[in-house]
């Protein structure tokens, strides 16, 4: 529900400040007690340029404006660094790259 209602605020804002949606980031919502009025900040960039220049990673991705990187297991990072501890120099490409 709450994305769905932070998407309703951006593109209010988008209304208000003439431009299009994807580029007004918002952020930082707290409820006030008692319900029914809620505050926070958004920011709105000239071009999704500067926006993808000057926001936060973890924010870009929220709104789907880039892709998640596909996650290695703990237990594989663990163990491509212990087959790097055995060799040296240039082989250490190698051998992190997967094949030994």
């Amino acid at each position: 529900w709450y994305q769905r209602r932070v998407h309703g605020v951006r593109e209010k804002l988008a209304k208000m400040y003439n431009c299009t949606a994807d580029r007004v980031f918002t952020f930082g919502f707290k409820t006030n007690f008692g319900g029914g009025k809620s505050t926070g900040f958004g920011l709105i960039y000239d071009t999704m340029d500067f926006a993808k220049k000057f926001e936060p990673k973890y924010r870009l991705l929220r709104q789907g404006v880039i892709e998640a990187k596909p996650k290695t297991s703990r237990k594989q990072k663990k163990e491509r660094k212990n087959r790097t501890k055995k060799v040296r120099g240039i082989a250490k490409a190698k051998v992190g790259a997967g094949k030994k």
